[in-house]
C-alpha cells in the first residue's frame, strides 16, 4: 500500500540526517496521499541508520493505524492535526534542531532581520504560546497541532506564505508541498534562525517591509520571476 509514497517519506527522513537536523531519533517527516487522506510516517524510535522504507507506518486521518508492523512517531497526532486544519500541505516535517529550538524555548518570534528569511516566509516565523497544564496532561501530541493551527488562525498568518513555526519550549515543526519540501524548509528554517540569533546578538532591527516584500514576492506568488519558468 502506497509503496512509492512509503519510499519517498524514507529518504525525506533521511534527508533530516543529511542536512545535519537530527541526532539518533530526534525528529520525523511525514506525507499525505490527498486522495486516500491517508498518511505515511517515520516509526517512533527508530534510528535513522536501521529505517527502511518498509518500516514507514501507514495511518489515517482520524489516527487509526491502517498498515505497519511498529509503531507510529509519536509526534503522529501532531501531523495529522496539521494535515486536517491545513488542507493544502503535502508533508510535514519536525526536528530538534539547534538554533530553531532555542528561538522556541526563548518563547520567541524569528523576526526577518534580511532577505535569506524574506525569500522564505512572509514575515516573522511564529512561536505558538504554553500549552496549559490540561492540554499537557491530555492529548498532549494531538493538542500541540492545535495549538499551532490556533497561532496561525488568531494572528491571520497564511500558513502556506509562512511554512514553518516554533512550539514553545519545544522546537520547530514544518510543510511544504511533499515530504522533501518538508524536510528542505526544515533546513532552510534552522538557516535562518541562526541568521537571526547572530543578528539579535548583534542589536540588529528586522528589515524594512519594502525590501520584505520585493524578495518574498520574487521568489513566491504570480508575479514571481525568480528562477527559470
Amino acid at each position: 500500500m502506497l509503496e512509492q509514497l512509503k519510499q519517498q517519506v524514507y529518504e525525506a527522513n533521511l534527508k533530516l540526517v543529511e542536512y545535519n537536523l537530527v541526532l539518533f531519533t530526534w525528529g520525523n517527516v511525514s506525507a499525505i496521499d490527498r486522495e486516500s487522506g491517508l498518511v505515511v510516517i517515520k516509526p517512533s524510535g527508530v534510528d535513522y541508520s536501521k529505517l527502511t522504507a518498509d518500516d514507514m507506518v501507514v495511518m489515517n486521518l482520524d489516527g487509526e493505524k491502517v498498515e505497519g508492523r511498529l509503531n507510529p512517531s509519536s509526534d503522529t497526532p501532531t501531523h495529522l492535526e496539521l494535515y486536517r486544519r491545513f488542507p493544502e500541505i503535502g508533508g510535514v516535517a519536525h526536528t530538534h534542531s539547534t538554533f530553531a529550538v532555542s528561538f522556541a524555548q526563548a518563547a520567541s518570534d524569528i523576526p526577518a532581520y534580511g532577505t535569506t528569511h524574506a525569500d522564505f516566509a512572509f514575515g516573522s516565523i511564529p512561536c505558538t504560546r504554553d500549552l496549559t497544564k490540561e492540554e499537557i496532561e491530555g492529548d498532549y501530541e494531538l493538542n500541540t497541532g492545535k495549538v499551532i493551527a490556533e497561532c496561525f488562525e488568531s494572528r491571520g498568518i497564511d500558513y502556506n506564505a509562512v511554512p514553518a513555526v516554533l512550539v514553545r519550549s519545544h522546537g520547530p515543526f514544518t510543510w511544504g508541498k511533499d515530504g522533501f519540501d518538508a524536510a528542505k524548509n526544515s533546513a532552510i528554517l534552522e538557516e535562518v534562525a541562526k541568521m537571526a540569533y547572530l543578528s539579535k546578538t548583534m542589536d540588529a532591527q528586522p528589515a524594512n517591509e519594502h525590501i520584505q516584500h520585493k524578495h518574498y514576492f520574487r521568489k513566491h506568488g504570480a508575479n514571481a520571476y525568480y528562477g527559470q519558468k
